[in-house]
């Protein structure tokens, strides 16, 4: 009894002394019924982001059986257009809670449940905190069904696992079976210089190294001569058995003449510190070569918590007539694992291929507020908006203002306003803030409205322009037409589009009463169920009100006819 006394004590006290043995292993089912494949790990590289859970697989099909890991209530749930769609969260008996993402529906009880508040609040999208004793479920109760709703790209289940400090956890730890004989696959190794003298094969440039594979299954680089203050990195993926997909690693660990320097591991993190992903990985790569280079060093803006075994941050001293093994090994949860070894002799040479710095007017310190100004436009970026300091490139011309390049990772919103007091007052409503991509196709950017003036907060750099939207969204019945008798329609669906800033609100009335529009904004679709409520009489007054961002808007109205 005072053994298991204190086994509950380090528990609670989890994220003190975080080890696998500590993790209820036997206490979890799976949350599916079928055998469970993998299309994303924990803590997977996303765009600004570790992945918070595991995605598996649902057969390419919608409406699985849903089921609860484990004992406890329904203590958060979640509709929403993107994110997680419609989503559950169920705090057990243990301290942990599960999350499950991309639902196509929740079981009969929390469907009546959610939906009663979502007719009192009339809103589709909806955030609640049930109490203890309202939504109780059993372990293997099936409580929803699984679907493809809000950003997911393909019907999935996205599950996950958090302590009670709400820090997700790998669900692997927990008993989660998947099958894996595939090691990691390292795809490209590179070599950073640091400091003028430093420099590998006479260049400080940031250096491709050249792999072949050896007999025993190993990574060999060519060697190279190197002198000074280096950092490498490497790009791999992670496969399991019976997927396609790339997904991540495990761990990654990388010693220097068999002493380790640097390693991380994929345990668990707080939402808190999940943006410096950025700092871990060569973000200018990424976006110039959709190329995720995973650092073997630890930059000083670098604040994850998922380090160990660091010397010197990982940065490697390489001296004049030594010579050197850098060994990088990739590790996934199966302990399967694949290395890179990095050849090094050192040797003093000049530098004869230097690395090029633009410089302009603007140069930031990021532990500094900086600010430009400049005729209707100024853009204010706060204290630690940068990992680096930087010259920054700025520039305003034909009504586009340019933010340097979309290759520099930010990590607070900066302020973006423009001065629209030489539009006329009438127009000025519908004006907004929006961003251009690389083609050219504008996005709207969440605009506000102050006096004489529009601005807005975003951490993307890039061309912004303040553009102006007068055409109303469209509404189109999709599977019926007016005046019509729908006895024998479960469903009324519409395409809901607009071709510029953007849905922002819809509504939909009965006879004059709110009913539930689910919206799927990836396609665009409003769609009712007739099971819903409950029609009186025969002939039905229909309307559907659609207003984009900068409220233009487009009324529906059409009779149908239906006797329950």
């Amino acid at each position: 009894m005072r053994e298991l006394y204190i086994l509950l004590l380090l528990l609670l006290n989890f994220n003190l002394a975080f080890t696998q043995k500590l993790i209820p292993e036997g206490d979890f089912l799976k949350p599916l019924e079928i055998p469970l494949i993998l299309s994303g790990t924990f803590g997977e590289l996303r765009s600004n982001h570790f992945h918070s859970g595991l995605d598996l697989k649902t057969q390419k099909r919608e409406g699985l059986n849903v089921l609860s890991s484990s004992g406890g209530y329904v203590s958060r749930i979640k509709i929403s257009h993107w994110g997680y769609g419609k989503a559950l969260y169920v705090t057990h008996l243990n301290g942990y809670t599960t999350v499950y993402g991309h639902l196509k529906k929740f079981s009969p009880k929390i469907e009546a449940y959610i939906k009663k508040l979502q007719y009192e609040k009339e809103s589709f999208t909806i955030e609640v905190f049930p109490k203890a004793h309202e939504l109780t479920v059993d372990k293997g109760e099936i409580i929803a069904f699984s679907g493809n709703t809000g950003g997911s790209g393909g019907p999935h289940l996205h599950y996950e696992i958090r302590d009670s400090h709400s820090k997700p956890i790998n669900p692997m730890f927990f008993g989660i079976e998947i099958q894996d004989t595939k090691k990691p696959e390292i795809r490209a190794g590179v070599v950073y210089s640091f400091g003028d003298s430093s420099n590998v094969n006479q260049s400080n440039k940031i250096t491709d190294l050249r792999i072949i594979k050896r007999k025993d299954g190993t990574l060999m680089a060519n060697l190279i001569e190197a002198f000074g203050t280096l950092g490498f990195g490497i790009n791999v993926i992670d496969k399991q058995d019976g997927a396609l997909n790339n997904n991540g690693i495990f761990s990654l660990k990388m010693t220097v003449n068999g002493k380790i320097v640097y390693e991380h591991q994929l345990d668990t993190y707080a939402f808190s510190e999940t943006r410096y992903l950025n700092t871990l990985i060569d973000y200018s790569s990424f976006f110039k070569k959709r190329q995720r280079i995973q650092k073997c060093f630890v930059e000083p803006a670098n604040k994850l918590s998922i380090y160990s075994n660091l010397i010197n941050n990982g940065y490697v001293q390489i001296k004049d007539g030594m010579s050197y093994t850098i060994k990088i090994t990739a590790s996934d949860f199966k302990g399967n694992t694949q290395s890179l070894v990095i050849p090094i002799k050192g040797k003093k040479n000049d530098v004869l291929v230097k690395k090029e710095m633009e410089k302009t007017s603007h140069f930031f310190k990021k532990d500094e507020f900086n600010k430009i100004t400049q005729s209707n436009v100024m853009v204010a970026f706060p204290k630690q908006t940068f990992y680096n300091d930087l010259y920054f490139n700025f520039d305003y011309k034909d009504s586009v203002v340019s933010l340097h390049d979309q290759s520099v990772a930010i990590h607070k919103n900066f302020t973006l306003t423009f001065d629209i007091s030489k539009y006329p007052k009438d127009i000025r409503n519908q004006l907004f803030i929006g961003r251009k991509n690389y083609k050219g196709i504008l996005y709207y950017n969440n605009t506000r409205h102050k006096e004489d003036k529009i601005y807005t907060l975003n951490r993307i750099l890039g061309d912004y322009v303040v553009a102006l939207d007068t055409v109303n969204p469209k509404i189109i019945p999709i599977n019926f037409k007016n005046d019509q008798l729908l006895n024998q329609y479960r469903f009324l669906t519409f395409k809901v589009t607009d071709d510029l800033s953007g849905i922002k609100s819809y509504r939909g009335e009965i006879d004059g009463k709110w009913i539930l529009l689910e919206y799927d904004a990836k396609k665009g679709r409003l769609t009712f169920d007739f099971n819903d409520i409950r029609l009186e009489g025969t002939k039905h007054s229909l309307k559907v009100t659609a207003i984009d961002n900068v409220n233009n808007t487009n009324t529906y109205i059409a009779t149908f006819y239906k006797k329950e």
